[in-house]
């Protein structure tokens, strides 16, 4: 009887939680001919591909680091474009999250966005 020397080999633990810095659309954008909001679109769809992955993994937990202070300092339309895409893509998406049981929580100073982004 041969006796099985592997070790064994066990799946890693499941994270329960897991974060994503949303940084260089604009520049994955522009280095393909686009204008940077092409990138901002897009990143909408790479939102809903981690929503969806995690959903199906179990994990817990999604934190999206989409828009930091810094980028307020951008130019004036591109600010505005990254908060109509926000309400957008919110509108399109709130009704399967919540199907979902998805939670969303803001995290941060949120005074600067207008009042129907705020809500």
């Amino acid at each position: 009887m041969k006796r099985d020397i592997r070790p064994s080999v066990t799946a890693p633990p499941r994270p329960r939680h897991v974060a994503v810095i949303m940084d260089g659309n604009g520049r994955w954008a522009v280095s393909r001919g686009k204008p940077r909001v092409a990138g901002h679109t897009r990143g909408i769809d790479a939102v809903r591909a981690a929503l969806g992955a995690c959903g199906e993994r179990g994990i817990e937990y999604l934190t999206l680091f989409a828009f930091s202070s810094e980028n307020w300092r951008r130019p004036a339309d591109e600010v505005s474009t990254l908060m109509r895409l926000f309400m957008l893509a919110l509108q399109r998406e709130i009704d399967k999250l919540v199907e979902l049981g998805v939670r969303m929580r803001v995290v941060g100073e949120t005074l600067a966005f207008g009042p129907e982004l705020r809500k």
